[in-house]
């Protein structure tokens, strides 16, 4: 059974490498991208089962990059999940707008982002190749 790819894109270095060790220890197949554009390029490089986009990025944010990625056929149904700061009403719902799947809050837990991950791998949504 091939591991399951996991897609990272956050502009914070330090982020990405304690995610990314984490994950990898969980068992995941882990690709890194430090930007939104970076991070649709990878998708489609790559073909995730997942994405982890920060929210407030410089150039393309995440909310950009997650607008386009549900709005396009090929990758509308891999899961986004979204890091961020923001935790006000009309951040969250313009989130919800572009599609994200799932809100983490930065700070947050690696066990609590394993069990989200895991939930999203398990539900029987195979992402097909």
């Amino acid at each position: 059974m091939s591991r399951r790819r996991i897609l990272v894109v956050d502009d914070d270095p330090r982020l990405l490498h304690v995610v990314s060790m984490y994950l990898g220890i969980e068992g995941y197949e882990v690709v890194t991208a430090d930007n939104g554009e970076q991070g649709l390029a990878e998708v489609a490089a790559q073909r995730p089962d997942l994405i982890i986009l920060d929210v407030m990025m410089p150039g393309l944010d995440g909310l950009e990059c997650c607008r386009r990625l549900k709005s396009d056929e090929a990758t509308r149904t891999i899961p986004v999940l979204m890091f961020t700061a923001l935790s006000r009403d009309d951040d969250v719902e313009r989130g919800r707008v572009a599609g994200a799947d799932r809100f983490i809050n930065k700070p947050f837990s690696l066990i609590g982002l394993g069990a989200v991950i895991r939930s999203f791998l398990t539900e029987g949504s195979s992402v097909p190749a």
